[in-house]
């Protein structure tokens, strides 16, 4: 007769995900409006690093902000990001929409052939989970390109 052999146990990890604030800012315009109003807060968070750095802003269904998170911070001229890093917060703030953000250190606020690709993705994937892409900014220190 064989003996069966014996099959370690899978340990299973039982987790929480959890949307964690590293601090506050105060915000007087309780709603984005626009565009600009979406470029000033962008400009007031991250100013005018010397690196691409890509932001996303999570909105409620009145277009006030629920959150505000920096997806990824790149080199001088690319921030690689992936829908699902995007729209993990906006999942976790339970945000109806968002509005992507990412600055250009170069201050050509030009849209690159990458920069339009990520736009689709992102508005396909909020398309599936049901989160809004309003707008994606290109941001310099002197104005943004709006890829709406």
């Amino acid at each position: 007769m064989k003996e069966e052999a014996q099959v370690p146990v899978k340990l299973v990890d039982i987790v929480q995900v959890k949307l964690v604030r590293e601090k506050t800012i105060s915000y007087k315009e309780r709603r984005i409006r626009s565009s600009h109003d979406a470029y000033k807060i962008f400009q007031e968070i991250v100013g005018d690093s010397d690196r691409e750095v890509f932001a996303i802003a999570c909105l409620s269904t009145c277009n006030e902000i629920n959150c505000f998170q920096i997806v990824h911070i790149g080199y001088i001229n690319i921030s690689i990001v992936q829908p699902s890093d995007v729209m993990k917060a906006a999942i976790l703030s339970n945000s109806a929409s968002i509005l992507a953000f990412h600055n250009h250190p170069s201050d050509d606020s030009t849209p690159s052939p990458e920069d339009i690709a990520i736009t689709e993705r992102l508005v396909e994937a909020g398309g599936i989970i049901g989160t809004n892409v309003l707008d994606h900014l290109m941001c310099t220190s002197n104005g943004f390109h709006t890829l709406k």
